[in-house]
């Protein structure tokens, strides 16, 4: 074997020396890996026990997690019991008084005020005397054409008789008849201006305004005085016509002026336009007020026209009811703390109640705060009450659970 054969053999021989040294440590470091994780494990432990207990836990979270989704959490309400009592439909407005009777009185004469008899505030009969003008012309001329008249009747007496005895003429008799008539037309005449000294009340009432002083010199249509009557008082309102149909002569009315303590006053309807006014689509309504004590004409007052009354209606507030467009409807509370969703139709209504035609009934409790956050059937909680994972026991508990009513 030369030298170079020699040497090829020795390079393989390292060669395999060395891919074995490789070899042992690769498996070496492989058993160690295994080792540890074993170590890691409960040695009494087999390594299937150990996986099944390893599912057994991610499951226990799954369903715990899954528990928590699935709790229906309940909505803090609060409620009222519906009551029976009484309920007006009303329709309000807003308006001025005024006297239906109230006249300016004016003079009828050009004279000078010698007597005043009436001051502001007095109380006066129909025809009573207010004031008292000049009258010394008036009381003169009067009884210079009585003088005349009483003259020309004796001439009529005498012309008369002499007619019927064919003694004196048809014309002579015509003459005395007819200056006879004239003198009895002034002598009315007379007696007229002389009553315009004397100034009369028109009608029955209160003087609220005197125009004039003792003294003054009046023309023929000055105003002297303002009678009013305050029995005589209305309030005017203007009602839409589409309410026609509930309006009647004689209903009831409120009213309280805004001037003051408020205080309540009575009316009632006396007179309904029989035409709608077609520029306003309004019909014009008189209400009698009369002279109640504390109502002045020209007093702003709030009225309130009565259009019907139940003395022993079921009465839902205001604040349960949920407008839903065009529809209403409440909540009320059922069985197991849950709520059931009740569409209604008023029938009457005022500022705090409506009545529904049906639907509810007393004794029913309606949520009245707090519905914002429910739907129908909804899971719910009155104050005080705490969270509950289990809707009926705590209905049970507090002795809530009641009938659903059938209405």
């Amino acid at each position: 074997m030369n030298g170079k054969q020699m040497a090829r053999n020795g390079f393989f021989l390292l060669l395999i020396l060395l891919i074995g040294a490789l070899t042992l440590s690769g498996c070496s470091f492989s058993s160690g890996s295994e080792s540890d994780s074993d170590d890691k494990k409960d040695p009494a432990t087999p390594a299937s026990q150990q996986s099944t207990d390893d599912d057994d836990a991610d499951a226990k979270d799954d369903d715990a997690e899954g528990k928590d989704e699935d709790k229906e959490e309940a909505v803090p309400i609060e409620v009222e019991e519906i009551q029976l009592g009484s309920i007006e439909s009303v329709l309000r407005f807003s308006t001025n008084l005024e006297t239906e009777k109230q006249v300016k009185v004016v003079s009828q004469a050009r004279r000078l005020v010698i007597d005043l008899k009436v001051e502001e505030g007095d109380s006066v009969k129909e025809n009573q005397i207010l004031l008292r003008l000049q009258d010394d012309e008036q009381r003169s001329q009067l009884a210079k054409v009585r003088s005349q008249l009483a003259k020309a009747q004796r001439e009529y007496t005498n012309q008369e008789r002499l007619y019927k005895q064919d003694l004196i003429s048809e014309d002579a008799y015509t003459n005395a008849t007819y200056e006879m008539e004239q003198l009895e037309i002034s002598l009315a005449d007379a007696e007229r201006e002389l009553s315009y000294t004397e100034v009369r009340a028109p009608i029955r009432g209160t003087v609220t305004s005197r125009m004039i002083n003792l003294g003054d010199q009046v023309q023929i249509g000055q105003e002297l005085f303002e009678i009013v009557d305050f029995n005589s008082m209305v309030a005017r309102i203007f009602v839409p016509e589409k309410h026609l149909p509930r309006l009647s002569r004689g209903q009831d009315s409120r009213m309280t002026a805004q001037a003051g303590a408020r205080q309540a006053y009575t009316g009632r309807v006396t007179r309904i336009s029989p035409v709608v006014d077609p520029k306003s689509g309004t019909i014009k309504v008189t209400i009698g007020v009369g002279n109640q004590a504390g109502l002045r004409p020209g007093m702003y007052v709030d009225v309130e026209l009565i259009t019907a009354t139940n003395e022993d209606a079921v009465l839902i507030p205001k604040r349960a009811i949920v407008y839903d467009n065009d529809q209403m409807f409440v909540y009320r509370l059922g069985v197991e703390h849950r709520v059931e969703r009740v569409y209604i139709e008023t029938s009457l209504e005022d500022k705090h109640f409506v009545e529904p035609e049906d639907g509810v009934r007393a004794g029913d409790r309606l949520v009245v705060a707090g519905q914002a956050g429910l739907k129908d059937g909804a899971l719910v909680r009155l104050p005080g009450e705490d969270d509950v994972d289990d809707a009926a026991a705590i209905a049970e508990a507090d002795g809530t659970v009641t009938e659903r009513a059938s209405l």
